[in-house]
């Protein structure tokens, strides 16, 4: 071949792989977690101050655009539905290529379950690894999610799973994801009306305790390692739910652990009294989610909380972006989320007053 030929190969096989990387975030699946994502990628480089990393309770509860509009921080949230905890060190180093968070937040529930329970469904696998731009730390993911080699090409080229979507790519809602980079409205949060009563959160003393799964205490370890290299301030909660006593002894043994490795570590369930937390009209589905009127009593709690062991003692979010023009896009979605919470709030009220339950899905 001469070099006219090989250099016309090489821009022919670069032109393919680029149209199939970018073919395939357009096909990927829609939905929130898809613009929580894509989402995130949009923000300007070193623009988020704090960072959520967990599963879907996540994104109902800490009101992002109000933490802005009241405080003028800027907190985005990472989140999936029944994230395994082996991929919160690989978002955060993903989340750090862009960004430089004054605070990490992760959120503990699911680090109480065996690694095993929670593979019954691998779509909530995609939605980490299927959410990551193409790039080496996203192979990384995928070999330490995907125990299964032999399985793994089909999350490395993820278009063998979403090829049957071609239709969408005549979405403007899929076709903004060329480059996996499109603004959320909301940064990241997700409006819930549904009303499910609930269980208030076992009451066990601290000092009980009962080791989580091992797997994911050396998971655990590794990303309290990984932290101390970063030099990464990070802060550990559980955010309010209706905690079994199991559970909740393995919440009060990652308190002792995270906190003995010098983290903050924070049990929502030991303030939801504080909070004005009623577990009969604010959880959407029985003891899991929140809807609008739970996630705003929380964030205001959880507001408080910031502003006294923080920004008060000069440790982390400091900075007020209220007013600034480069932060214009969160004053947009604080005064959306306003006007949007309005209506939420009313349907909560007439959901509850004409006892309209949130349905669990059936097979």
């Amino acid at each position: 071949m001469t070099r006219k030929q090989i250099l016309r190969s090489v821009i022919f096989i670069v032109l393919v792989l680029w149209m199939v990387v970018h073919l395939t975030y357009i096909l990927r699946t829609n939905g929130d977690v898809k613009d929580r994502f894509v989402g995130f990628n949009a923000e300007k480089n070193d623009t988020i101050d704090a960072l959520v990393i967990g599963s879907s309770p996540v994104a109902p509860c800490f009101i992002t655009p109000k933490i802005y509009g009241d405080m003028g921080i800027t907190m985005y949230p990472l989140s999936s539905n029944m994230q395994r905890p082996v991929a919160s060190k690989y978002l955060l180093e993903e989340a750090l290529k862009t960004q430089s968070p004054d605070l990490v937040i992760f959120e503990m529930r699911m680090w109480t379950a065996n690694d095993e329970d929670l593979l019954g469904n691998m779509a909530h696998t995609r939605e980490v690894t299927d959410n990551m731009k193409y790039s080496v730390n996203r192979k990384k993911t995928i070999n330490a999610m995907v125990d299964d080699k032999s399985d793994r090409i089909n999350y490395y080229f993820d278009i063998f799973k979403y090829h049957s979507n071609w239709k969408t790519l005549f979405l403007w809602s899929q076709f903004r994801t060329l480059f996996y980079s499109y603004p959320d409205d909301l940064k990241g949060h997700v409006i819930e009306t549904d009303v499910g009563p609930a269980d208030e959160p076992a009451q066990v003393p601290v000092t009980v305790k009962e080791p989580i799964p091992s797997e994911q205490e050396e998971y655990l370890l590794d990303l309290l390692d990984y932290l101390k290299e970063k030099d990464q301030k990070a802060l550990f909660v559980v955010t309010p739910y209706s905690a079994t006593e199991d559970e909740q002894k393995k919440i009060n043994y990652m308190s002792e652990l995270i906190s003995s490795k010098g983290y903050d570590f924070l049990d929502m369930n030991s303030y939801v009294d504080e909070m004005g937390l009623d577990f009969e009209k604010d959880i959407r589905d029985y003891g899991t989610h929140v809807n609008i009127v739970g996630g705003e009593k929380i964030t205001d709690w959880f507001e408080n909380y910031l502003q006294e062991n923080y920004v008060n003692t000069g440790v982390a979010l400091t900075a007020d972006h209220r007013g600034d023009k480069k932060y214009s896009s969160w004053d947009k979605a604080y005064e959306l989320w306003k006007s949007l919470c309005i209506d939420a709030k009313e349907q909560v009220k007439y959901n509850i007053e004409n006892e309209i339950y949130y349905e669990l899905e059936t097979e």
